[in-house]
This record gives C-alpha cells, structure tokens and sequence, in this order.
C-alpha cells in the first residue's frame, strides 16, 4: 500500500533540490536527528503547498518569508527560505521589502532580528549590501524617464500596470481607454539596471 505522506516527501525532496544545489544533502543534515520531522515538514511545504496553483513561486515565497519573519524565526526557515526564495525568482530588494512589510504588522523588534540575520546571510551568499533597487523599482525609475519607441508607446497609452515576473524581468502593460493592453513591455534588469526594453504589441 502506497503511503501517501512518503510520496509527498519525496516529491518535496525533488522541488526541493531543484531549487537549491545540493538540497537533498542540506535536508539530510538539517533533520538528521529527528528524520520523521523532515518527512512532515518537507513532504508538507514542498511536496504539497509548493505545487499548489493558485501562487506562482516568487509570491510563495515573499508569503512563507513574511509569516517567517512575523513568527521571529531567524534560524534555519530563513536561511532556507533565502535560498529557496531567490531561487524562485525573488531579487534580494524584494526580500527586503518584505522584512519592511512585515515590520508594520509583526512589530519591529523581529523585522530588526530579520534583518540583522540577513546581513550574515546575504555576505554569506556574496550578495551585495544593502542590494541594488529591485526589478521593479529600476524599471519604474526608467519609465520616468522614457526616450525612442518606450518614450512613444507610453504617450499612445498612458496606464501601465508594472509587473516583476522574476529577479531579472519585469512585463509593463500598457493600456488606453480599453481593458486589454494595447503593448507590452519586456524589460531585462540586471543589477538594477534596466538594460533593455522589448515592445510587443498585438496584431
């Protein structure tokens, strides 16, 4: 008889792994004393709520951040959630503005415990500190100031709405009087840097 928590373990184990390099090995170590925890608690996060449809990874995992940071835990989620975040596709900005997100509805002394921890881990993964602005924000600042065919596809549609899709990529929708974008904008980020722009419109 197939046991429906082992599969989800493994299973766990698998989503695990491929978002950090060498995770089935981190997982061991982390639960090595109590194994039958490790099954329940990988088998539960990744094996079941990652694979879950109604969230893409990146909100995910802003979402498991802030419950983390309001909970206080600094120790291992975090470390681990760092990791698995930004392997979803958080910017390490973005990771940031969650802990000042969260400070406003958990209080201050355990966003101020967050962030102290994050200093060791972002020097620990050799990210930047403080990181550079978020795709978002970089993409937001370049909006401002617009130039050639991004300059013209925003005055024929004003309203944009500014969506980051990955540490890297930011889709802006652009729209008139009508409900349906008439283009949308791809714009690559690197380093806080919006280092190009593709327009798309339909046909």
């Amino acid at each position: 008889m197939t046991d429906p928590m082992a599969d989800l373990h493994d299973r766990g184990r698998e989503n695990f792994e491929g978002l950090v390099e060498g995770g089935k090995a981190r997982l061991d170590a982390l639960f090595a004393t109590v194994p039958a925890l490790g099954e329940l608690a990988v088998g539960t996060v990744y094996g079941h709520l990652h694979e879950r449809p109604a969230l893409d990874p990146r909100t995910r995992e802003a979402a498991t951040l802030a419950a983390i940071v309001a909970a206080g835990m600094v120790g291992p989620p975090l470390s681990v959630h760092l990791r698995t975040g930004l392997a979803a596709g958080l910017s390490p900005a973005e990771v940031c503005e969650v802990v000042v997100q969260t400070a406003a509805f958990a209080g201050f002394p355990r966003a101020v415990s967050a962030a102290d921890q994050l200093n060791r881990l972002f020097e620990g993964h050799g990210l930047p500190i403080p990181p550079p602005p978020s795709p978002r924000e970089a993409v937001l600042a370049h909006l401002a100031a617009p130039d050639g065919e991004v300059a013209e596809v925003l005055a024929e549609f004003p309203r944009t709405e500014v969506q980051a899709t990955g540490s890297d990529r930011v889709l802006v929708s652009c729209f008139g009087d009508d409900t349906v974008p008439g283009a949308v904008l791809h714009c690559a980020v690197d380093g806080g840097d919006v280092t190009s722009v593709t327009v798309f419109r339909p046909r």
